[in-house]
């Protein structure tokens, strides 16, 4: 067995960065920048207002001071023409500013008759005006690889940026294997169970940004499974569910192996997700995961995710970690890493009683793995200890 960290090493080795396509703004979203994009144009393009009120000279505001409105500037619409001493312009909000003005009065601290207005007691120092460039200047860089989220799309709409450069989505094929398994909605025979984990990692990698295909279910034989392949011609990364351990039944080593794939590793020293199995079949990386619900979900969340992640342009980092407070206390780990489903409450970690890698509804409740080092000492509660969040 390795470690988990030679495990991601090498998994990560098996991929590259996948090249970059363009698509339009509106899809943009939740997608990876794969290049620099400049600013086409300065925001605001002009001194605006930020206020409703009236445009005037600095110089010339004091209280009971009167001024003759000579026009009127709204957005989109600028004033044409020069502000002359004595005169105002009616402004709102975005407006540009008119020429020889440099200072806005708020409508509330006027009083107005006809074409004459008279500054109150109480304006303020503030000059009410947007600079132009305030926001940010042509040429301004957003900088890659970022996941764009909504205030990124925004920011590239006001740049003028109407095509985004983004890497290409990751074509993911998830296989599940095993004569017990049925789709959700099919009524199961007296030996079988629904198929949860597929649908477990086809959640996780679409929220991740992948283009995920899940194939039919492939049956444990090596003609089954031959098919279930060719299916997933054209992927960058396959990922075959249960099967990858060594008993009579578990059929997915030795039918890659007779089709080409080239195995990196198999077995990782942790728990849940000991028959782990990784490789490359023709173009695509392999993964091959257990198949207990909770160590299929444990191993997406620890090597499959960053995995797409490095695929996506995003580097080559592990599914980061934080620390907490144990709430109780634990005895020794063992041998391999352990990764314990568990809640975050009050800013302590609650390890679940229940760890069997088949219980499902325990990792749905939890929030947190606690991550226990190989042969990690007894803890006591308040010991700070390593989480993932999920």
């Amino acid at each position: 067995m390795i470690s988990v960290e030679t495990a991601l090493a090498q998994l990560l080795s098996l991929v590259r960065p996948l090249d970059a396509e363009h698509v339009p703004l509106r899809h943009a979203a939740g997608r990876v920048l794969a290049r620099d994009v400049a600013a086409t144009r300065t925001q605001p393009p002009f001194a605006a207002s930020s206020m409703d009120g009236y445009a005037l000279r600095r110089a010339e505001v004091e209280p009971d001071a009167m001024f003759k409105v000579v026009g009127e500037a709204a957005a989109g619409h600028r004033f044409e023409g020069a502000l002359r001493a004595g005169q105002a312009v009616r402004i709102f909000t975005g407006a540009p500013v008119p020429e020889g003005a440099d200072f806005v009065v708020i409508q509330e601290d006027v009083t107005r008759r006809g074409d004459l207005i008279t500054l109150g007691h109480r304006v303020g120092s503030k000059d009410n005006i947007r600079p132009a460039g305030g926001d940010f200047e042509v040429g301004q860089t957003l900088h890659a690889p970022l996941r764009l989220r909504p205030a990124d799309i925004a920011l590239l709409a006001a740049m003028n940026i109407a095509d985004v450069p983004v890497t290409r989505r990751p074509r993911v094929a998830i296989l599940a294997t095993g004569d017990e398994l049925v789709q959700p909605g099919e009524v199961p025979g007296p030996d079988q169970i629904i198929a949860s984990n597929s649908y477990g990692l086809a959640a996780m990698l679409d929220g991740l940004g992948a283009q995920v295909h899940m194939l039919p279910i492939a049956r444990d034989t090596a003609a089954s499974l031959k098919q279930a392949f060719s299916l997933a011609k054209g992927s960058d990364l396959i990922i075959t569910i249960g099967g990858a351990s060594v008993g009579d039944h578990d059929l997915v080593a030795p039918v890659a192996a007779e089709i080409g794939m080239e195995q990196a590793f198999y077995k990782v020293a942790m728990r849940p997700g000991k028959p782990l199995m990784a490789g490359r079949l023709g173009d695509a990386a392999m993964i091959g995961l257990p198949g207990n619900p909770v160590s299929a979900m444990v191993c997406g969340t620890i090597f499959v995710a960053p995995v797409v992640c490095k695929m996506l342009g995003l580097g080559e980092q592990a599914t980061p970690m934080r620390q907490a407070p144990l709430a109780r206390a634990l005895p020794a780990n063992g041998p391999r890493a352990h990764y314990m489903r568990a809640r975050i409450t009050d800013g302590a970690l609650h390890p679940d009683d229940r760890q069997d890698s088949s219980l499902l509804s325990v990792l749905a409740s939890a929030d947190a793995l606690l991550v226990r080092p190989v042969d990690d000492p007894a803890r006591r509660p308040g010991d700070m200890v390593n989480y993932i969040v999920i």
